[in-house]
């Protein structure tokens, strides 16, 4: 894989977030939103603060910087304090993206992690990641009652004219 695929997969992966904001979670009610669920992390809430703080962490520890604390669900319930975050952490790793170099690509800078992880390697879970947690939002979106969208890579594709 290239760089430039990796950012690629991480616009995938940007847009993919913010369409879901867009489409459904900005239109939940409060209720809705922190309503316990049965499965994964609970709340669709929870659900969305966890899909941000992974992302967060594993670029901190990419970057070689201290974790942040965890996040907690009950500073985080107005919607434009959650999106001010998120837009924070989405910044950051633009930044490290922007920077990745194939001698970056290749690196393991995750000791206490996995000595042979390489910086690739937790790209790609990071990514995966995203999708998961994505798909269980929607599932709890339509549990709600509400109508959800596609997440298929290919259809990201055809919207940008991928060559």
């Amino acid at each position: 894989m290239t760089i430039e695929m990796f950012r690629h997969y991480f616009g995938y992966h940007f847009a993919e977030n913010r369409a879901l904001w867009e489409s459904a979670i900005v239109n939940l009610t409060p209720g809705a939103f922190t309503q316990p669920g049965r499965y994964s992390r609970g709340s669709i809430q929870k659900q969305l603060l966890h899909l941000i703080e992974v992302d967060e962490v594993w670029f901190c520890g990419l970057r070689g910087v201290e974790f942040p604390p965890p996040l907690d669900p009950a500073k985080f319930t107005n919607f434009d304090t959650i999106r001010t975050y998120w837009d924070g952490v989405e910044a950051s790793m633009r930044t490290y993206l922007d920077a990745l170099t194939p001698y970056i690509l290749e690196s393991t800078p995750l000791a206490d992690e996995d000595e042979n992880l390489r910086v690739w390697q937790v790209l790609f879970q990071v990514i995966n990641h995203g999708t998961d947690h994505r798909a269980q939002i929607l599932r709890s979106l339509h549990d709600l009652g509400h109508k959800t969208t596609s997440q298929d890579y290919i259809f990201y594709a055809y919207k940008i004219k991928l060559k």
